[in-house]
């Protein structure tokens, strides 16, 4: 075929997907341009590494089982991220401010083959909070250009520049969710920030906890009215830690409930963060749970190494302090539970340089750091004795349960481990996934809910399980 016939064929397909999805859903997310053709693929850009996530994991076998109706023959589709040129549209900055850029669309064009998307760790660029008195609530250091993003938190960090331009429509709410210290609150915030700089527009931030004590005063002076208009007429409106809600009385739950239908029926927009999905808060109403969900959810991944050194560069770049970059590679390589952990270890040895004035070695940052790595590594141990005693106990290794290999000698006793670690340890199903080779938390949950029908369905898996834990603790002792 040639490249016109092609094109025809795209344009067709479009239409097909327009008619049976509906007008809103399409122009949401088929914002796309046909590129060229092979024999057997198609170019097509996208706006944005996050318009790429989210077109490839909804809609690209749908688009491709389309041209496939159409033309009889399988089009395999190949996104491009294409830049912005002069003449594309941005959101109208407030009057005066300059339109910032963001990484990893800034100045690139980024191709992803199916099932890879592939970026290098490095800051979003070009945000500066210098033209506006900084909001009271907001720590000023929390912007997108001190976010250092890589390939384990990429997906967030679009959704939370796509939500800071433009507040209240397609993202809304936008939950953020992920393990303690992975940069939760500040992509929260930052998004704020970048609001309140480039418009007038009415921001709250609070924590869960302090929306839930702000309540109870509120309604022990009578000025029930008051708290009303004081959450339910903002335009942004930020809600940090809300798995701490489970923990507290209906009243507030249906407070909040009532402020974000009022909210979301105004088209304001609505952010939240959680330490863990949706699914998994316990104590919490589920009107209030599909509240959450409706909207767009992303996580927050530990980082990688290469993002962990990144963020460290980062931060003595701000501190504009030099540290050796064997130091970086070292505090890299052995902390690598969250970025507050890190950054923490980090603090530590900058003030033993500044205050002590004295060198930095790797020496010195190996004695710095003994009690901190030696921490983080003894709170990896119950999950490594969870997975040795299973493996011992069906004749595998521990590798055997990390790997991806699917027979149903190793399924099952990882399917366990999975569930007994849950069962067992405060580890989230996103944590738990990092230590089972990297599997994601949708894994983790599939996993425990087939040991639970098991349980239900057979009773000695009750009995293997307890048999299981008892050997697990025994273990842990010796230890």
């Amino acid at each position: 075929m040639a490249d016109g016939d092609y094109d025809l064929i795209w344009k067709e397909t479009m239409s097909q997907i327009q008619e049976e999805l509906g007008e809103q859903e399409f122009a949401m997310w088929f914002n796309l341009e046909y590129l060229g053709a092979s024999e057997n693929e198609l170019t097509i850009g996208v706006p944005s590494l996050f318009y790429l996530d989210q077109v490839k994991t909804r809609y690209q076998l749908y688009i491709e089982g389309k041209i496939r109706e159409l033309i009889g023959k399988n089009i395999s589709i190949v996104f491009i991220i294409k830049t912005r040129t002069k003449e594309d549209p941005v959101l109208p900055p407030a009057e005066g401010k300059p339109v910032p850029e963001f990484a990893p669309t800034r100045g690139t064009s980024l191709q992803v083959s199916r099932g890879t998307s592939q970026v290098t760790p490095k800051p979003i660029q070009g945000v500066t909070m210098a033209h506006k008195k900084r909001h009271p609530q907001l720590r000023e250091d929390y912007t997108f250009d001190k976010y250092v993003i890589g390939d384990d938190n990429n997906f967030a960090a679009n959704a939370a520049q796509a939500v800071a331009k433009n507040p209240g429509t397609a993202y809304n709410p936008c939950l953020i969710y992920g393990s303690v210290g992975l940069g939760k609150t500040h992509l929260m915030q930052a998004i704020g920030n970048y609001i309140h700089e480039g418009t007038d527009n009415k921001i709250i931030y609070i924590t869960a906890e302090g929306f839930m004590n702000e309540f109870i005063q509120y309604l022990g002076e009578g000025k029930m009215p008051a708290f009303k208009n004081k959450y339910r007429y903002v335009d942004v409106l930020l809600i940090d830690d809300i798995h701490t809600l489970g923990a507290k009385g209906n009243q507030t739950q249906e407070e909040l409930f009532h402020t974000f239908n009022a909210l979301y029926n105004d088209k304001k927009q609505i952010v939240f963060t959680c330490d863990r999905p949706v699914s998994e808060l316990k104590n919490l109403t589920d009107r209030l749970k599909s509240r959450f969900s409706q909207g767009l959810n992303v996580d927050l991944q530990p980082p990688n190494y290469e993002t962990r050194c990144a963020i460290l560069k980062k931060k003595v770049e701000f501190q504009g302090i030099s540290i050796p970059d064997e130091v970086i590679t070292f505090v890299s390589k052995n902390i690598s539970t969250n970025v507050r952990d890190l950054e923490g270890a980090l603090n530590k040895l900058i003030a033993y340089t500044v205050l002590g004035k004295k060198t930095l070695t790797l020496e010195i940052a190996q004695q710095q750091l003994k009690d901190i790595i030696h921490s983080s590594k003894t709170s990896q141990m119950s999950i490594d004795i969870i997975q040795r005693v299973i493996a011992e106990h069906y004749h595998l290794s521990p590798n055997d349960l990390k790997g991806r290999k699917k027979t149903q000698n190793i399924v099952t006793p990882r399917q366990l481990a999975m569930y007994i670690t849950r069962e067992l340890t405060e580890n989230s199903t996103t944590e738990i996934g990092q230590f089972f080779g990297g599997r994601d938390h949708t894994t983790v949950m599939h996993s425990c809910q087939k040991i639970e029908e098991k349980i239900r369905s057979d009773p000695q898996t009750e009995s293997l399980i307890q048999t299981l834990i008892r050997l697990i603790k025994d273990s842990s002792v010796k230890s």
